[in-house]
């Protein structure tokens, strides 16, 4: 159920696609499909591509974990979660490579765990977004409480929890969770462009960011330790072809021409 195609930019970089293919189940993920998955990845990286899109086919991103056949009396839970799901998303978030997702409709549990581990998120105006597992007896997982807690704040967040109420993409947008929200039918054209333009870009500099703002949120960086990561991080950035090559662009007035490198 999961498809990877890789293209190439106008400018000859790599962009792989990566799409969750069931959307007779909203591309809800088995365990089966979560290993795909992390494969999906491994093997795009493998192939050094300079950004990745990750979408879902139909009219749902994702729906979260299939439970269609899961008897919860002798449900390994904690083994789907802790040895399946989370080792993917973070093989997801230190993809060495910018990452992008298109995301509409439902994007809920483990779907909602995919856009967390994603760079740059953009979503339809009507995707659906939030918590509505207490119907099921259980409770958000897959990074969501950690994702809603920062941007939300606390009383929101268990707002949602408890009353099931799903966000669109538009509100959540405007809430701080992803990066831009659009009409659906410009979602998947406008995320492609984004990654091509992005994959034509200077790689080394992104990933400098990525590693970055990775740091600020998972280690709490203050403004100082923050600023001495960034000076390391230029300094390092100088002895790249790419830097070498922005600079002589700008000093002969032209555009850039970067390879990753």
């Amino acid at each position: 159920m999961i498809d990877l195609d890789i293209a190439t930019t106008s400018g000859g970089a790599a962009v792989a696609h990566v799409t969750l293919n069931a959307p007779d189940k909203l591309n809800a993920l088995d365990e089966r499909a979560v290993r795909e998955l992390g494969d999906a990845y491994a093997e795009a990286e493998r192939a050094e591509v300079r950004a990745l899109v990750l979408s879902g086919q139909g009219r749902a991103f994702c729906a979260g974990r299939d439970i269609s056949h899961v008897d919860p009396r002798d449900d390994d839970v904690r083994g789907y979660l802790d040895g399946l799901v989370t080792p993917v998303l973070q093989r997801m978030s230190a993809f060495p490579a910018p990452t992008f997702a298109a995301a509409q409709g439902a994007c809920l549990g483990v779907g909602l765990g995919l856009l967390i581990a994603t760079d740059v998120v953009y979503v339809a105006d009507s995707a659906k977004i939030g918590s509505p597992f207490a119907a099921l007896g259980a409770t958000l997982d897959s990074g969501g409480h950690a994702l809603f807690v920062e941007r939300l704040g606390a009383h929101r967040t268990l707002d949602l929890v408890y009353s099931g109420r799903l966000m669109t993409g538009a509100e959540a947008v405007a809430a701080g969770l992803f990066s831009q929200s659009m009409p659906a039918d410009d979602l998947r054209e406008t995320t492609l462009a984004a990654a091509a333009r992005a994959a034509d870009g200077a790689t080394q500099a992104f990933l400098a960011s990525k590693r970055l703002v990775a740091a600020i949120r998972d280690e709490r960086l203050g403004l100082w330790a923050s600023m001495s990561q960034e000076n390391a991080a230029q300094a390092a950035l100088c002895d790249t072809e790419d830097y070498r090559e922005g600079f002589a662009a700008f000093q002969q007035k032209r555009p850039p021409q970067f390879h990753g490198r």
